[in-house]
């Protein structure tokens, strides 16, 4: 029995440590994060990241490879869902379901603009074409459907990640261009995603 509970705590402080981590990789990239940071996030020590994960490489990967996981689990179940629903728009609803956590979204955009790195890159593009065969195979889509599915995603990833929810009520053109890109999950992802307290104004280029 207490090797149960001790088996189980450390499955608990492994899963914290990961969240922390999927927020401070998310919000700081994996350039600007950093062990010590994950640490403080979890209310651990440092050393004790180290010892659980390894380098701080290692540690992204198991974030890159959690929110990939997650990914594929909802557009299965989405995939197994109403056949009376066209297909790829259960799988968007699905996704946008997902980027209520910031960070899924982040750190995939964090690993694929991470191509060159010798081993961050081989995994994130084996992520990626894993999603596309799920698409190709699974859910029954032709290389044209699946690559033009991936190709909204890719915009949705971009116009959450910067955040251009934060000039949805000052912008006309923001709002055209999100009610485009979500036009039934445009009210749901809008709480999910509320804008920064206001700060200075961007400067003209």
């Amino acid at each position: 029995m207490t090797q149960k509970k001790s088996r189980m705590a450390a499955e608990e402080r492994r899963a914290l440590v990961l969240d922390a981590a999927s927020t401070v990789f998310g919000n700081a990239g994996y350039a600007g994060a950093t062990t010590d940071m994950v640490a403080r996030a979890a209310g651990v020590s440092q050393p004790y990241v180290v010892r659980m994960f390894g380098t701080k490489e290692q540690l992204f990967l198991e974030v890159l490879h959690r929110a990939l996981e997650r990914i594929m689990a909802a557009f299965r179940e989405a995939i197994a869902g109403d056949p009376e629903v066209p297909v790829a728009r259960r799988l968007g609803n699905a996704y946008f379901t997902l980027t209520s956590d910031r960070s899924i979204l982040l750190n995939l955009m964090h690993g694929f603009v991470l191509g060159a790195d010798p081993v961050i890159g081989p995994q994130a593009r084996c992520g990626f074409m894993d999603v596309y065969r799920l698409l190709r195979e699974e859910a029954g889509m032709s290389a044209e459907e699946a690559s033009e599915f991936l190709a909204g995603g890719m915009l949705a990833n971009v116009v959450l990640g910067v955040r251009l929810f934060d000039d949805y009520a000052t912008d006309p053109a923001v709002r055209e261009l999100l009610g485009s890109v979500f036009p039934e999950k445009l009210d749901l992802i809008r709480k999910g995603h509320p804008p920064l307290p206001a700060s200075t104004p961007p400067r003209s280029v």
